[in-house]
């Protein structure tokens, strides 16, 4: 049975049919560890919805550690789309994601439910939406959410989610599906930790001597917070190219004070200052309430 808040009282049963000539969409962008995977299974709890990952890395099957999938515990009973689905060395381009999404997203409304688009490959999110080759735009009426976190704590929390995957295992993960000389090109391989750990499992291969192999795995761990620093930027780049040079509507939620204690979710002002606003956003969006940028414009990005 799905969890439903306290919070729930502020809306009623909606439908995301109701408009007869465009679906409702729902997207929850933002960078790794801003808690997009926490909002979209909160949103889908109230909303009677169902998650399509847009993780490009997170289709693929295996390494759920490294690639930081939602548990079955986390996800609340909520369904999930397009989450390791793929085989680890088949590719997976922006073109395939659009594709299996248009299944995914008539699925879910067939079922009677509100599509939750949640992750952080926003090139992919781009395709989907802005490719001439897709009927998003003629079938579906978006609705873009984005949680932002101020760079100094999310850089913080993303290394302590670092640290935090090594305590649940991460090493071992990886190690078991090490190969020598794999292509980091191309289908999971691409992760941020496979590349950066591999002259430590090679040094491992090679019995090499015990500093030697702490001072590989040492600086494989500094080298996997680095790169997450880099992707974070790289991913806050392309949000801002689509609100400013895509013209995307994007309903910017800022999270930073949910982490500014310690790192990790502080409930109630998660409750308080990031799910409330969302659940009356996307609930105005979907009944399409003509006084929804009364309530909504408050939170437009400025960027």
């Amino acid at each position: 049975m799905r969890h439903r808040s306290g919070l729930q009282q502020i809306i009623s049963p909606l439908s995301a049919t109701d408009d007869k000539k465009k679906q409702k969409a729902v997207f929850v962008l933002g960078t790794t560890a801003t808690g997009k995977s926490k909002l979209s299974i909160d949103l889908a709890t109230h909303f009677q919805g169902e998650i399509i990952n847009s993780d490009k890395i997170q289709v693929y099957k295996g390494l759920d550690i490294l690639t930081n999938k939602v548990s079955e515990t986390e996800r609340r009973g909520v369904p999930h789309h397009l989450l390791g689905f793929v085989e680890p060395g088949e590719e997976f381009t922006p073109q395939d994601f659009r594709n299996h999404v248009h299944k995914a997203m008539k699925h879910i409304i067939g079922n009677g439910n509100t599509p939750i688009i949640a992750g952080g490959s926003n090139r992919y999110i781009e395709a989907l939406v802005e490719d001439p080759l897709s009927t998003f735009k003629d079938s579906y009426d978006p609705c873009f959410l984005w949680v932002d976190v101020a760079l100094p704590i999310l850089f913080d929390r993303a290394a302590k989610r670092v640290d935090e995957m090594l305590d649940a295992g991460l090493v071992n993960e990886v190690r078991c599906m090490f190969i020598p000389g794999m292509d980091h090109s191309s289908g999971i391989w691409r992760a941020i930790g496979i590349p950066e750990l591999e002259p430590y499992f090679q040094a491992e291969m090679e019995m090499a001597d015990e500093l030697t192999k702490k001072i590989l795995l040492d600086t494989g761990i500094k080298e996997m917070k680095e790169n997450t620093k880099k992707l974070i930027e790289k991913q806050l780049r392309k949000i801002r190219c689509l609100a400013n040079e895509k013209g995307w509507k994007l309903h910017r939620i800022d999270a930073t004070c949910v982490y500014e204690r310690n790192g990790k979710v502080d409930e109630d002002v998660w409750d308080d200052k990031v799910l409330r606003p969302s659940l009356e956003m996307v609930t105005n969006f979907l009944r399409d309430d003509k006084r929804a940028p009364q309530v909504a414009d408050s939170f437009l990005v400025t960027i």
